[in-house]
């Protein structure tokens, strides 16, 4: 039920990407993608019963791995900054242009 809930997540920012007219929208249904796809892979490395990795006394025991959990503080890491990127390009693209519909900004920008 839960893999349904995050493959319908990505498919909706996936089809807000290819969708959407809008600059704004296609940000914003990126970063929608990005939290399902983020969002399987914890799910995909999730397992119950296992421990910090740190070690209190030479007790044999199950310990979590902590390098998905690494990738995925970089993955939102990059994420962030890519959208802060394309935010910021979408602010220059407004100066110049009265809307951030794609069909309008490639008509002003046609010789």
């Amino acid at each position: 039920m839960l893999e349904a809930f995050i493959a319908a997540t990505i498919m909706c920012g996936f089809f807000g990407i290819v969708l959407k007219k809008n600059l704004m929208m296609k940000i914003i249904a990126m970063d929608v993608m990005s939290t399902g796809v983020i969002g399987y892979y914890v799910l995909v490395a999730a397992r119950g019963g296992l421990r910090t990795p740190i070690v209190l006394d030479n007790q044999p025991m199950a310990y979590a791995d902590p390098v998905p959990q690494a990738v995925i503080l970089t993955a939102i890491v990059i994420g962030f900054s890519i959208q802060a990127l394309m935010l910021v390009g979408v602010m220059k693209l407004a100066r110049d242009n009265p809307t951030l519909e794609i069909s309008e900004i490639e008509k002003n920008n046609t010789p």
